[in-house]
């Protein structure tokens, strides 16, 4: 059973820092692209960072130059730096993960539960 497991969120005063991290589990042979996506109250849920396996990564724009997606391969973990955040950063955090079960297996996507972040102004 894969699962994937975020922590790290809370609240933050604005301008304050925060490391999301989101931990995947289970029987897995490979994991291509990761994100983080995010969902404000009465929002849609919107993609804040990707990476993929080689470590090239996008950005949404209200959170370039702010905020770092980077992942640790070895341990199938996932992170997400969040620098200098803004009230209008306050969200239900998601990671996702397109793996691979098995080598000739299909590629699935599997979503964490989400950790909220609040930043207080």
């Amino acid at each position: 059973q894969v699962q994937l497991v975020e922590s790290g969120g809370g609240l933050v005063q604005a301008g304050g820092s925060l490391r999301l991290s989101c931990a995947a589990s289970g029987s897995i042979f490979s994991i291509n692209t990761m994100a983080w996506y995010r969902q404000a109250p009465g929002k849609q849920r919107e993609l804040v960072a990707r990476i993929i396996s080689g470590g090239r990564t996008n950005y949404a724009d209200s959170v370039k130059g702010r905020f770092t997606i980077s992942r640790d391969n070895a341990k199938n973990t996932l992170y997400l730096q969040m620098n200098n955040v803004k009230p209008e950063d306050t969200a239900v955090y998601y990671c996702n993960g397109d793996l691979l079960i098995e080598a000739r297996g299909p590629q699935l996507r599997y979503w964490g539960q989400g950790t909220q972040v609040t930043v207080a102004s």
